[in-house]
């Protein structure tokens, strides 16, 4: 099935569990061929779950579908010269390799990107790592391992997340992988147009930390400017007021409302001509400077109202939102009519499973969610006829035990 803006691109996905596979499932959504080539033994989180009560096969666990849909599938096993053979081959016609493991891990199977690269000299070699490859900056960290949580901690996040500084709480979404598969998906993207204007591929280099320090840029210029080490900070702002999480009656909402002008709206519609007359909240310099007395004030006045309540009072007039449950997220109206909840096959079962669907809205070249996650090794006969491969050599490379 062809679509989307990135129909015309071959992906090699030798990537596992969250990070890497996130990265190539973006550029699937978006019409990406994406071979996603796995051990004989499958990618590590195929087991992992969860999976319904009914459900007979187990081969393709929630958290597997959710970050592997639109890619096509095949088993190598690369400890095998048969298997190794076999990728050389596929590179030759692909534009890009991804990958997730530590470093050195393909310089031993013989597979490294000097050599992929004398294979096939415009393509562009993805790499995520925890802490970075060699080539592009020496760490001495090169060689830990790292998942998510690992990111969070040494890129700063969980640092400044929590109650207070002495309550740091990890992230609830698996950002310390999901965001460095974001950059990565951005890197391939502007080392393919580089690739497709010159001839030339590369290798792009992302690491887990690194990204995480990225989006935690707030932290490096407050210290820059006057030597603060940012804390944990509830779920207030350090230097915005009001901005942050309010209790309701029955839940809880967001108010951002920092400006003067949102802030006389929030005032009026929360009958509470106190905050425009105390001197305290007079312009924003001034509500920073009294945040712990304004945001009390707030509480008390959120919370004697439903979020129902709140969001017909604020909605729409001020930066506001209710904290949406997944008891409520399939029932609102944006995310129905932005598709963001999709369904698909669950194999085994006799109900589809619901993922989310795609952010990235293209109007000449939509993408989409189209095909389920694939089973292990379940088009490798035909990725490697397409790959021109005979019937023959195909058998043979299963005596060698290129397929495991």
């Amino acid at each position: 099935m062809s679509f989307g803006a990135l129909s015309d691109i071959k992906i090699l996905d030798l990537t596992q569990m969250l990070s890497g596979p996130y990265a190539t499932q973006m550029l699937a959504d978006q019409g990406a061929e994406v071979i996603k080539i796995e051990p004989p033994r499958g990618d590590m989180i195929r087991p992992a779950g969860p999976f319904r009560a009914d459900d007979k096969d187990k081969t393709h666990g929630a958290y597997f579908q959710s970050v592997n849909r639109n890619k096509r599938g095949i088993c190598l096993d690369l400890k095998t010269e048969a298997g190794k053979d076999v990728l050389k081959r596929l590179v030759r016609d692909a534009d890009v390799l991804v990958e997730n493991f530590r470093a050195g891990v393909m310089e031993k199977l013989g597979l490294s990107y000097e050599t992929l690269i004398a294979e096939n000299p415009k393509l562009v070699y993805g790499a995520l790592r925890g802490f970075g490859d060699p080539r592009t900056g020496e760490s001495p960290y090169t060689n830990w391992p790292a998942y998510d949580v690992t990111a969070q901690a040494m890129g700063g996040l969980i640092g400044i997340t929590g109650a207070d500084e002495d309550s740091p709480t990890k992230i609830g979404p698996g950002l310390g992988d999901i965001i460095p598969g974001m950059m990565l998906s951005f890197g391939i993207l502007a080392a393919l147009h580089h690739a497709q204007k010159t001839g030339q591929g590369q290798f792009v280099d992302v690491a887990m930390t690194d990204s995480i320090l990225a989006v935690c840029e707030r932290i490096i210029y407050q210290h820059s400017i006057d030597g603060s080490v940012p804390k944990p900070e509830g779920n207030f702002h350090p230097f915005l007021c009001p901005f942050g999480l309010y209790p309701a009656r029955d839940g809880w909402v967001t108010i951002a409302a920092p400006r003067d002008e949102f802030f006389e709206m929030l005032a009026k519609n929360l009958d509470a001509d106190d905050l425009l007359e105390d001197p305290r909240f007079a312009g924003q310099l001034a509500r920073i400077q009294n945040k712990d007395a304004l945001n009390a004030r707030l509480c008390e006045l959120t919370k004697l109202h439903s979020k129902a309540a709140l969001t017909e009072m604020l909605g729409g007039l001020l930066p506001y939102g209710p904290v949406m449950t997944m008891a409520e997220l399939p029932d609102d109206p944006h995310i129905k009519s932005r598709e963001m909840i999709v369904d698909i096959e669950q194999p085994g079962s006799a109900r589809p499973l619901s993922v989310a669907g795609v952010p990235v809205k293209m109007s000449e070249t939509p993408g989409g969610v189209h095909t389920r996650a694939p089973g292990k090794g379940e088009h490798g006969d035909e990725i490697l006829k397409e790959a021109s491969f005979s019937e023959a050599e195909i058998a043979e490379l299963r005596d060698a035990g290129a397929f495991g």
